[in-house]
């Protein structure tokens, strides 16, 4: 079984706030359209949230991901997947996404899992050389997942197996464009959803 995590547990504060809530050309909140795309790539979703951001979670859980609130959120994103991970001790791989790339397309996510289910360690999209989201890794990581702190992510875990990274080369350019502020959104998102339709 590969679970999916969604990290939205991030504060959007570049963004000016409630960035995960920002709607998309279509009226779609953005984390909303990001966990439709990891939901539909994996057996089971869970999202990692922050306690205050009740409209998030409450939305999240509509579509029908389960809703882990972190009260460490404020740590970081490490903190962030550490905890999502140890939610699905379990599972046989996860597949980490972030909750500000909207533009992911679903072919994509199923692609990079399916690589862990065939076995790989670690996997991930790449385009142009690129390494991009989402991050799928296998369950004998789960110690180094489970370990993470702070706001550096997986990215001492890739570094470490740099090695058995299984790269998927696609042409999605949604692998890359994750939103940090407002002007990111308005830049991307009329040539995005042109290319990428709802």
């Amino acid at each position: 079984m590969i679970v999916g995590v969604l990290l939205a547990a991030g504060s959007g504060s570049r963004f000016g706030g409630a960035k995960l809530l920002a709607p998309l050309p279509d009226g779609t909140p953005l984390g909303v359209r990001s966990a439709r795309t990891l939901a539909g790539a994996v057996d089971r979703a869970l999202a990692v949230v922050r306690p205050e951001d009740t409209v998030l979670a409450r939305l999240l859980s509509e579509e029908g991901l389960e809703v882990r609130v972190f009260p460490g959120a404020v740590e970081g994103m490490g903190a962030s997947l550490a905890f999502g991970v140890a939610a699905a001790p379990e599972a046989g791989g996860w597949l980490v996404a972030l909750a500000d790339m909207p533009w992911v397309r679903i072919e994509t996510a199923r692609a990079v899992a399916e690589l862990v289910r065939g076995g790989a360690l670690v996997a991930a999209p790449s385009r142009g050389g690129r390494r991009g989201h989402p991050v799928g890794f296998g369950s004998s990581l789960i110690s180094e997942l489970r370990g993470l702190h702070g706001d550096r992510g997986a990215r001492e875990i890739l570094s470490r197996h740099a090695d058995r990274v299984t790269l998927l080369e696609v042409d999605d350019e949604g692998i890359l464009l994750d939103i940090d502020e407002l002007r990111d959104l308005a830049r991307v998102e009329a040539d995005i959803e042109k290319k990428f339709p709802v």
